[in-house]
């Protein structure tokens, strides 16, 4: 549809536009990887930027778990699959039949599976600014998960999060000691292309809600009172919906006519 970018867009410098455009286009990636290995060097720049995150006290509680073995990447696919069916039960009939039509899992089709873990102890007991918080080493942690997506997208490298298992599972199949919390097990690597859409509002799972809708001011509740902010918000949004489907398919169009090595 024709758009016009507004001006927070519109007149964006080039790093700016890079990342933003970086954020709008990642996608939850579970159907379409390649087996292309991933370089070492890329994959250097994937674990430097998801080390390079925020965290509470700079306690930076984070281990990478590459797994690239192709048994113990089968071990982890049948911890999904066990997971996956008691999954199923738990949804009404309407939506038990779309669920199980979905693929939720690429562990069999990514060359490379990495697990992202927290130690709640790296920085002792007390620990500044967890004080009165004591999730915020989990949140921290979810920053690194965060870098590493964006990272992967800008080197156009898919990503997904799988998070049916049970966390048991992945412990003894990857020798996690119990004092580590397993925070997320993502699948990494080339694709044949990247969604336009997110894959779960194309399958009609759910939409992206209204940002305007979700914005209060001063107190829970409470709308923000400034209908030309509320208007700028939901013409951003817009825009970001636009930039989001024209690069990606812009991009798929060269992975298409890019000729394969």
């Amino acid at each position: 549809m024709p758009h016009t970018l507004p001006d927070s867009f519109d007149q964006c410098d080039p790093l700016q536009s890079a990342l933003y455009t970086t954020l709008f286009t990642r996608r939850d990636v579970r159907s379409q990887f390649l087996p292309d290995a991933i370089p070492d060097d890329v994959l250097a720049r994937l674990l430097t930027a998801a080390h390079y995150a925020p965290s509470v006290g700079f306690m930076q509680p984070w281990n990478f778990i590459l797994v690239r073995d192709a048994a113990t990447r089968q071990s982890l696919h049948q911890a999904f699959s066990e997971a996956h069916l008691e999954a199923a039960a738990m949804f009404p009939d309407e939506q038990r039949d779309k669920y199980q039509r979905l693929k939720l899992a690429g562990i069999l089709d990514a060359p490379l599976s990495l697990c992202i873990t927290c130690d709640r102890e790296r920085a002792g007991k007390v620990v500044l600014g967890r004080t009165h918080m004591p999730e915020m080493d989990l949140y921290s942690t979810v920053c690194a998960v965060q870098n590493l997506w964006l990272a992967a997208r800008a080197e156009g490298l898919g990503v997904g999060w799988v998070s049916i298992f049970q966390r048991e599972r992945l412990h003894q199949i990857l020798g996690i000691p119990d004092n580590i919390q397993v925070i997320a097990l993502l699948c990494i690597g080339y694709v044949s292309h990247f969604e336009a859409t997110p894959e779960l509002q194309t399958k009609g799972w759910r939409k992206r809600l209204p940002l305007e809708s979700l914005v209060m001011e001063n107190q829970w509740d409470q709308p923000l009172p400034d209908a030309e902010f509320r208007q700028l918000i939901v013409q951003t949004q817009l825009s970001a919906e636009v930039i989001a489907h024209n690069t990606n398919n812009a991009v798929n169009e060269s992975l298409l006519t890019t000729p394969k090595s």
